[in-house]
């Protein structure tokens, strides 16, 4: 049997989609996508070895660019604040009366934390805030209507 370019072409292609199924990249699949889409275009028009290196270069350059945007979006999706940050929105009691300048406490999602108004202004033990922003380990509150 003789081994057309073609072949191997689409066989380095199924390699390096295989390589890629243990790699977090999509590096190995532009390569592999390249490389067999090389060896479709090989089959149909002979070619010489320096024209299917660069119908393999521009493809695979190509391929990861795109691979590379898909990427990044996927990894954006899945961005969550997590620790203190998580509190940002949440609604807390009031334990501890915040006083103008002075902290007080409040409650979130059974923990107790450090607050301050936003607005300077005092509020009352009791009182549902909602946590504005953060600074170091102390929440930036809001008093809301509700009670």
């Amino acid at each position: 049997m003789n081994i057309e370019p073609w072949m191997v072409w689409v066989a380095i292609g199924v390699i390096c989609m295989i390589i890629e199924i243990f790699t977090p990249t999509f590096l190995f699949l532009s390569f592999g996508i390249g490389a067999v889409i090389t060896g479709i275009i090989t089959y149909f028009m002979s070619s010489t070895v320096i024209l299917q290196f660069i119908i393999f270069a521009i493809i695979t350059f190509l391929l990861f660019l795109k691979m590379r945007n898909i990427s990044s979006k996927l990894q954006a999706k899945d961005y969550h604040e997590t620790n203190i940050y998580a509190l940002k929105g949440k609604k807390a009691i009031v334990i501890i009366p915040i006083k103008k300048e002075n902290k007080g406490y409040v409650k979130v999602g059974g923990e107790e934390w450090p607050a301050l108004a936003k607005n300077g202004k005092t509020i009352s033990k009791g009182s549902i805030v909602v946590v504005d922003s953060i600074d170091g380990n102390t929440l930036l509150v809001e008093e809301t209507r509700e009670e």
